[in-house]
């Protein structure tokens, strides 16, 4: 086995790295997750993303049946 001289063997205080040759890993989950950042006011509101979660598929649910209940059929104009 090849002998390391002492400087070589100690860990520098920064790397720089280039990542534009990485690829994606292949062995994670497709789904990934998003990040969105609320501001301040709107976060003091919610408790944990469960709850904004929860928040936003209410105000889909509530779009949806509003839009159902707007429609306009061709029907209605004849």
């Amino acid at each position: 086995m090849k002998n390391i001289e002492e400087s070589e063997q100690e860990m520098l205080s920064e790397y720089n790295l280039d990542y534009s040759k990485a690829k994606p890993n292949r062995f994670t989950n497709k789904q990934a997750e998003i990040t969105i950042t609320l501001a301040p006011d709107v976060a003091a509101v919610f408790k944990n993303s469960e709850a904004v979660n929860a928040a936003l598929r209410a105000m889909l649910q509530f779009a949806a049946q509003t839009a159902d209940l707007t429609k306009h059929t061709d029907s209605a104009a004849a």
